[in-house]
């Protein structure tokens, strides 16, 4: 038996992919209101939303990765809510549990804050194992079991995860699985002089991050904008000499010596997706191979494994994905 919960988002007069795709655009420059220097991480989540996938956001501490979720769900008018992962958390606690309600004591589901648009799960990778995996149904099918009935998530849906670097104390790697349900994975590197120097001045200023709305960050697209774009997304044309560019790269990466686990065929069809996604944005009905490389990177590596002995050697997942792109003839 399966229960639709009523969807967050009101319906959406339709729109034109032209339409869509210049709204989208315009939520580029509602973003850069509150978050500086962080563009290759908006292009990732447009990406993912018009893909119907999620992101893994990578970074210290205080490069912006939460208020860049909450400024992107404003702009595109969308529900957003932030789970922050603990080592005591409970699966239960996202999806949401059983409880015992009304005078005849009968059990009914509670949703979770999984129930949303736009998730965001900040620093995922400091809860253990077992909870991490609570989202991987959510994730895969947009749906959460719970006693025996199916209820669907809200349209858009997207899990906007953060983590740490690693090597920082206290965290837990993500399993295989999990980082194989994250359609890309995005780095928010460290600013540089004149983007630092941007932030501390708005700061200076009286910037507050809480407050975005005083920020000036309105919304300018909709769950409308967005299903007009995933469908228009779905038309890009790929020909036979991209497609199989694609899968030499997933197969170049199987055959690298330094790796245990390469590229699965669900990589290179996540490739096939977020290369689509980027032709549409970039305004062309076609995918070119400039397309495949330039998010080969974000869609690839975090799902390639290192041999125990090549990460003794220092060797870098990156260092490995380039030269396996670099085997690969590019068609012309």
């Amino acid at each position: 038996m399966t229960e639709e919960p009523t969807d967050t988002v009101a319906a959406a007069p339709a729109a034109s992919g032209d339409e869509a795709r210049e709204a989208l655009s315009r939520v580029r420059t509602e973003v850069a209101k509150a978050v500086v220097g962080q563009d290759a991480a908006v292009s990732g989540l447009l990406v993912a939303l018009l893909s119907r996938g999620h992101v893994l956001m990578e970074g210290v501490p205080g490069v912006a990765k939460t208020l860049l979720v909450r400024t992107l769900a404003t702009a595109l008018d969308v529900e957003t809510r932030r789970v922050q992962f603990t080592p005591d958390l409970m699966p239960g606690d996202i999806t949401g549990s059983m409880v015992i309600e009304g005078g005849d004591r009968e059990l009914t589901f509670r949703p979770g804050p999984v129930f949303t648009n736009l998730l965001l799960a900040d620093e995922i990778n400091r809860t253990p194992p077992k909870t991490q995996s609570a989202l991987l149904e959510a994730m895969e099918e947009g749906q959460v079991s719970a006693d025996g009935r199916t209820h669907t998530l809200p349209t858009p849906f997207l899990v906007a995860a953060t983590q740490n670097p690693v090597e920082y104390e206290g965290t837990y790697p993500l399993p295989e699985a999990q980082l194989d349900r994250f359609l890309l994975k995005v780095t928010l590197p460290l600013p540089e002089r004149n983007d630092e120097f941007a932030i501390v001045r708005r700061h200076a200023d009286g910037f507050d991050p809480q407050d975005i709305a005083a920020a000036g960050v309105t919304k300018v697209a909709d769950a409308g904008h967005l299903a007009a774009g995933a469908a228009a997304v779905r038309t890009v044309r790929v020909s036979d000499e991209v497609a199989a560019y694609i899968v030499d790269i997933a197969r170049a990466t199987r055959q690298s010596p330094s790796l245990s686990l390469g590229v699965s065929p669900r990589g290179a069809t996540a490739l096939l997706r977020t290369s689509r996604a980027w032709a549409w944005l970039s305004g062309r009905d076609f995918v070119t191979p400039d397309d495949v490389k330039s998010l080969a990177y974000g869609t690839l590596a975090h799902r390639l494994t290192l041999r125990p002995e090549a990460e003794l050697e220092g060797v870098a997942v990156g260092q490995v994905l380039a030269t396996a792109l670099g085997s690969v003839p590019v068609p012309r």
